[in-house]
């Protein structure tokens, strides 16, 4: 694991019975790293995102966070689990993960869908935790809303919220998978905006996108999966401008 490595992966390999979907995908990212996983639809850019954290179960692999490997048994349907549920949960506190679709609890209040997890898993103080979510929620231009419930707001302000709730949890990487995807096309900015300014700020940042212009300008890397391998990777001004794979140059020329 080399040094001031915040997330490495080894040979990721995913099937899902006879169809495989990931065949062995390596990934590094040091500190401050913003990488954009592009690649069209069913190229397994979202399953690798989530073998990250196990939302999914990798077939094969390691996975090693901030210098710590996770450690990972067999289960009965031949895929790699968590053998140390402790360690996986210390290792989600420190890896936020923004969904397509929000997430946020429908019974909670903007607020106290961000306390939340600062409160039951940082083991902070309510007050703590609510000056800390204000603090945030008024950076996203949302602290006026914070008593409302997320049926009460846009689905762009239900994603920055989202946002903040995973910044409430001071997270040593990001991984957002498609955030815009599920939003009308006048909402995307405002979430691409706040995304812009964790990347200015030098969050270390793991995005499924397909947004291409805002992978071009926000990243400091892109990677291109196509039929689950690695078919480019690289500075994005090299791979949208000048690609060594054929497959990647039909990608970014039929969308991009």
């Amino acid at each position: 694991m080399p040094e001031n490595s915040v997330i490495c992966l080894k040979n990721i390999h995913k099937s899902f019975g006879d169809l495989k979907v990931l065949k062995g995908i390596d990934l590094q990212a040091h500190e401050h790293d913003v990488i954009s996983i592009i690649g069209s639809s069913g190229s397994g850019k979202s399953t690798f995102l989530r073998c990250i954290n196990l939302l999914e179960t990798p077939t094969e692999g390691e996975i090693w966070i901030t210098g710590e490997k996770l450690k990972l048994a067999r289960n009965k349907k031949g895929d790699l689990d968590a053998s140390d549920p402790r360690q996986l949960a210390a290792m989600r506190a420190r890896v936020g993960f923004v969904f397509q679709n929000f997430n946020l609890w429908p019974h909670k209040t903007l607020l106290e869908n961000i306390i939340e997890g600062p409160t039951q898993v940082l083991g902070k103080s309510k007050d703590e935790a609510i000056a800390y979510a204000e603090q945030l929620l008024r950076r996203v231009g949302l602290e006026e809303r914070k008593d409302f419930y997320p049926s009460q707001i846009s689905g762009g302000q239900q994603q920055r919220v989202a946002i903040t709730r995973t910044l409430a949890m001071d997270p040593q990487l990001i991984l957002f998978d498609e955030p815009t995807s599920a939003l009308d096309p006048e909402l995307v900015g405002e979430v691409l905006g706040v995304m812009r300014d964790l990347a200015g700020e030098g969050r270390t940042m793991l995005i499924v996108t397909h947004e291409m212009q805002f992978a071009r300008e926000v990243s400091n890397k892109v990677m291109f999966l196509h039929q689950g391998q690695v078919e480019e990777f690289g500075h994005p001004d090299q791979v949208f401008g000048n690609p060594t794979s054929e497959r990647c140059r039909e990608f970014i020329s039929s969308v991009y």
